[in-house]
């Protein structure tokens, strides 16, 4: 096949048009390629079962959107209980069982994460114009920076560690200003910094620039809620910060407040991919 056209938001390429030996034009999409979907796939004005979303286990973009709702799930959870501090105590949770609910949730956001940089680790690699390409071995994580898809993923991945982080020192009891500050802020907003960053890199990705209204495409809605989620979740990390005196202004509830937004923009983003892996 000869290339004959390559679109993206620089310095990226996310599709590409190629000539078939026969004449005809083909279109290579990189969430595409990377996801194993079809055009149809992405198309909102398909008809499609959403029944048949409900389980599809034998589907990775299944497994991989699947747990990241049930980590909104329980990071939505945790910050309804700290908002309402009376439903935690209907429950019985103490401040350090609602935080243990946020540290559940980092688990399968970080378990995702990895199925989705595993996937685009194996993927056929975009731009090799259709040819062939030999049998690769089995890679974990892989190396493929300049590839977009791969990007994106590899800085959620390490988002999810750092929110592992800091959730986990989130359940230690008696922390002063410093240590929560050191042990959980830190990392909180390092890993929102990194699921910003790769928030933005999925959402031009299906753009194919840096900006694009394309309400007709699955694949659009799910990176658009995504990128929503996790400006929130940049939002929620700036006021998490503890200062060493009091303040008058309410931080850790607008923290809280906007990772109760984020939640739900990654829930969202997470339920779209089910009909997505359809």
């Amino acid at each position: 096949m000869r290339l004959i056209e390559a679109v993206g938001a620089w310095p990226f390429v996310t599709r590409r048009t190629l000539r078939a030996a026969n004449g005809e034009p083909v279109v290579q999409h990189s969430r595409r390629l990377r996801k194993a979907l079809t055009a149809a796939a992405t198309d909102l004005r398909r008809d499609a079962s959403l029944l048949r979303c409900l389980w599809m286990p034998r589907r990775l973009n299944w497994w991989i959107g699947s747990l990241f709702a049930l980590g909104s799930l329980l990071f939505a959870l945790g910050s309804v209980l700290s908002l309402m501090p009376g439903w935690a105590h209907v429950l019985d949770l103490s401040a350090q069982g609602v935080n243990a609910i946020f540290f559940a949730g980092s688990i399968p956001f970080t378990a995702a994460a990895w199925l989705q940089l595993n996937q685009a680790a194996n993927a056929p690699r975009f731009g090799d114009h259709g040819r062939s390409s030999p049998a690769r071995r089995f890679m974990l994580f892989g190396w493929r920076p300049r590839e977009i898809g791969w990007l994106g993923c590899a800085l959620q991945f390490a988002g999810t560690l750092l929110f592992n982080l800091s959730t986990f020192d989130g359940v230690k009891p008696g922390l002063g200003w410093a240590g929560q500050d050191l042990q959980i802020w830190v990392p909180d907003f390092a890993g929102s910094a990194l699921f910003l960053a790769s928030g933005y890199l999925g959402f031009i990705e299906v753009c194919h620039a840096h900006w694009a209204w394309r309400p007709h495409e699955l694949s659009w809605w799910v990176t658009f809620a995504n990128l929503l989620g996790c400006i929130a979740f940049m939002l929620s990390a700036l006021f998490a910060f503890v200062p060493q005196h009091p303040v008058s202004w309410p931080l850790a509830t607008l923290a809280v407040a906007f990772t109760l937004l984020g939640a739900i923009g990654f829930l969202i983003g997470s339920l779209l991919m089910l009909p997505e892996a359809a």
